[in-house]
């Protein structure tokens, strides 16, 4: 019995909203069933493709024929494929489709790829996150170390919520502009890159970047998987040898087109070629080198920008979709560099007059510190959040899931780009000898203190300043006074003497005054509004929550003027209000030392270990208040002073 164009119709229109299927599999042995139960298994199979939106068009044109002729022309090819022992991917092998489609569906007309998603089938209980690997052509400053804060706040809350969380982060540590700084300082290539790595390593363990692992790009475990990603994508064809030609900037590490360059006058007044984007010359170069067929995928990176969640913000978003829709930006990409000319650098396999092209070599990065090419790295895969800055946007953006998408491997779920540091309004630079080192800025305002202020006085979609009053400001207003002064005054001998932690459930309902009653509402809502924020990749909004909740708990604690009732306690209601006070107020600092927890992991650890928190009620559940829980909890008591953050001084102007 034929099946009417209509319900064939209404299949189609019914799979092309189901977009976030993961993978196809139908049985490859013909099944004996009617017309009707036939086309319905192969356009039931479609909706779990996931290319299956992209490529509707030519389905579209599939319907134009009766479904018997449809299903007949799957029966012919499927016997043509078995003929010509054509290779399908092991996870397509199951699938009842046309091999019209099946071209359609791998490019198999330029070159045939994997669509089958490495990743692991508990995916969803783990997350891999990483920084940036830093270059190593010069010490950290201020911008460094704000990307790895930010990765690093985004692994700790992602591990809160329970998830198996991995952070990377290393040095980058090959190249041309490697070996100039290396000149420069007078020392061997591989010692300069050793001194210059352990500084950023130094960084980040002085600001509790809590990686999982440190990779550096000169290790040999580096080189083995640049060499097997490259080995793959040569084998699948997306790798040719060619001449190429064009505008190299040695700074950027990157050939560029006309349209990327322009013209300025320099200090001789000489008319010299540079970057139109970073500013930075550029040299005429003519090489034989590899190249990588990015031309091929164009529609690939479009699809998966198709999700807006893919980069983060939506400025730069856009910015990435404008280049994705511009063909000019698809050339197909130089991969490496002559050895004579690049010899600070990984040779490419079985061409030793060859070196690999810093950035992909540096992008493979992410994938050495799971294990690649042992399987087990696809536990972590696809990385959930990869935090870079704006002026690598088009490496991570473009050449990255390009690269991914020919070796079979899902691009990442979410790139965050930030914007840059200024300092004191200005652009942070050598000429403008104001770079700002994160060790001299800790020495003032101590490692968490600057941590903090990066991550809550910044956002990702423009350029943050960096003043040293307003770093003293925000931290004194915000750690010494609103947070600490609040815990200090409550857990002093004037009020708490008994170095008590009320039970919050059982004065929960004492206090009846409006001031009262709104830090209980902030509290209550606290949870759900950092987590949205901290989900949003808003890290300041989740801060600014925090602030309004404990800035609500400073005036119940002034309004009821606990060190009055500490007078007259032998009141039993009087007594017990203070107790509330106290309650209350300690139960808005352990909620808001978790939530702050991902900004500043070390002051909020010691602060909950001061209220004698037990490590494993520090999840993000437990951010909770008490008194709403079911749980009973014993009566605790501080036994030691904690250390708060101290009033920094500011500069008279």
């Amino acid at each position: 019995m034929a099946v009417s164009f209509l319900s064939y119709n209404k299949y189609v229109k019914l799979f092309g909203c189901l977009r976030n299927s993961r993978i196809l599999s139908v049985t490859s042995k013909r099944s004996i069933m009617s017309t009707r139960p036939r086309l319905e298994k192969v356009l039931e199979n479609l909706q779990k493709n996931p290319y299956y939106e992209k490529y509707s068009q030519k389905i579209a044109k599939l319907q134009q024929t009766s479904p018997e002729e449809f299903l007949g022309r799957v029966s012919e090819n499927e016997r043509k494929i078995q003929e010509e022992k054509v290779e399908i991917p092991a996870s397509l092998q199951s699938v009842n489709l046309s091999r019209t489609f099946f071209s359609a569906l791998c490019h198999q007309n330029r070159f045939q790829r994997e669509i089958s998603r490495n990743y692991s089938s508990s995916a969803s209980d783990y997350k891999y996150i990483t920084t940036p690997i830093f270059y190593v052509n010069d010490v950290p400053h201020i911008g460094h170390l704000y990307s790895a804060a930010v990765a690093d706040t985004f692994a700790r809350f992602n591990s809160m919520l329970g998830y198996k969380t991995i952070l990377s982060t290393g040095t980058d540590e090959h190249g041309t502009k490697i070996e100039r700084a290396a000149e420069k300082n007078k020392l061997p290539n591989g010692k300069y890159c050793d001194k210059i790595s352990l500084t950023f390593k130094n960084m980040c363990d002085t600001f509790n970047i809590g990686y999982y692992d440190f990779i550096r790009t000169t290790e040999n475990r580096h080189r083995v998987a640049v060499h097997n990603f490259w080995n793959k994508l040569s084998e699948r064809g997306h790798i040719y040898s060619g001449k190429y030609s064009g505008w190299y900037c040695v700074s950027d590490e990157a050939f560029l087109s006309n349209d990327e360059i322009t013209e300025k006058k320099n200090n001789k007044g000489e008319l010299v070629k540079i970057s139109l984007e970073s500013g930075h010359p550029v040299e005429w170069y003519e090489e034989e080198n590899f190249k990588f067929r990015l031309s091929a995928f164009q529609d690939d990176v479009r699809h998966w920008l198709k999700n807006e969640n893919a980069v983060r913000p939506e400025k730069f978003y856009k910015i990435l979709l404008h280049w994705a829709n511009d063909e000019r930006v698809f050339q197909d990409l130089s991969i490496s560099r002559p050895t004579n000319r690049v010899p600070w650098g990984i040779q490419t396999p079985n061409d030793d007059t060859q070196s690999i092209y810093v950035w992909f070599d540096a992008l493979i990065n992410y994938l050495t510190i799971l294990g690649y090419p042992d399987e087990k790295c696809k536990q972590f895969w696809p990385p959930s959040i990869q935090v870079i800055g704006k002026d690598i946007l088009k490496f991570h953006g473009i050449f990255w899931p390009a690269f991914l998408i020919a070796a079979g491997y899902e691009p990442p779920e979410t790139l965050l780009c930030h914007s840059h540091w200024t300092v004191e309004g200005q652009k942070m630079s050598k000429s403008n000898m104001n770079v700002v080192s994160p060790f001299d800025a800790a020495s003032h305002y101590t490692p968490e203190g600057i941590r903090y202020f990066l991550l809550r006085n910044s956002v990702t979609y423009k350029d943050s300043n960096f003043s040293a009053n307003t770093v003293s400001e925000t931290l004194n207003a915000d750690l010494a006074d609103n947070l600490g002064n609040l815990v200090r005054r409550c857990t002093g001998d004037l009020i708490n003497p008994q170095k008590e932690i009320p039970n919050p459930k059982l004065f929960a309902d004492v206090l009846k005054s409006e001031q009262a009653l709104e830090l209980k509402k902030n509290l209550e809502s606290l949870k759900s509004t950092a987590e949205r924020n901290y989900e949003s990749l808003d890290i300041h909004h989740a801060v600014d929550a925090v602030m309004t909740t404990l800035h609500s708990a400073n005036q119940m604690f002034d309004y009821h003027r606990p060190w009055k009732l500490r007078k007259n306690t032998s009141d039993p209601a009087v007594a017990n209000e203070l107790k509330a006070v106290i309650s209350l107020t300690l139960e808005c600092a352990r909620i808001s030392a978790l939530v702050l927890h991902p900004v500043i992991p070390k002051m909020t650890s010691d602060l909950l270990d001061f209220l004698q928190v037990p490590h494993e009620n520090r999840t993000w559940q437990d951010t909770i208040p008490i008194y709403m829980e079911e749980l009973s909890l014993n009566e605790r008591h501080y036994i030691k002073d904690c250390k708060f953050f101290e009033k920094i001084r500011i500069a008279k102007k």
